[in-house]
């Protein structure tokens, strides 16, 4: 009687479908994952600061220094209803202290920022339609979400206030 223990090489895990299984799935995941972590690196569009260090530092002390400096205006934006791409729209604001009366800062700008892609922020310089009443013609070039800031500068002091802005697509009626 022979005996002979032989290794039978159909019993090796690495046949089992279950394991092969198992490694593809860990394969894919790792796989999918590197791809998720290289694209995230490679076309990341946020909005980025490039000095976001030096603004941190000095965020607590611009914070009061602002308020200290606050004259108490009232800043109103009027945004269409219906804003388009590529069709022109007037944006436009109204100043008042705090008194009611209006004011007439040196300098007001319409500043318009894609939060997705930074290459696609504008800016528009208002002009005074009346005292205290200023406009631009903006034209989007794209549909979707903006934010809208208008600054008003009044000799080195400059004053803020921003809106959320849709753009509605061409093919849609508005909101």
């Amino acid at each position: 009687m022979q005996s002979s223990v032989t290794a039978n090489s159909s019993n090796s895990p690495w046949r089992n479908p279950w394991v092969l299984g198992w490694i593809g799935l860990i394969v894919v995941v790792l796989g999918v994952n590197l791809t998720m972590v290289y694209l995230a690196v490679s076309t990341n569009p946020g909005l980025v600061s490039d000095d976001f260090y030096n603004r941190g530092q000095h965020y607590e002390q611009t914070l009061v220094s602002r308020l200290a400096k606050d004259p108490g205006w009232t800043m109103h934006t009027d945004l269409p209803d219906d804003l388009r791409p590529g069709e022109p729209a007037t944006i436009r604001v109204v100043l008042v202290d705090k008194v009611g009366q209006p004011v007439t800062p040196d300098q007001v700008t319409f500043f318009a920022y894609r939060p997705s892609d930074k290459s696609r922020d504008f800016s528009v310089p208002m002009v005074a339609e009346a005292p205290g009443r200023y406009a631009a013609q903006v034209v989007f070039p794209l549909f979707g979400a903006w934010d809208g800031l208008v600054a008003v500068r009044q000799g080195e002091d400059e004053f803020t206030t921003g809106d959320a802005i849709i753009v509605t697509r061409p093919d849609r009626p508005g909101h």
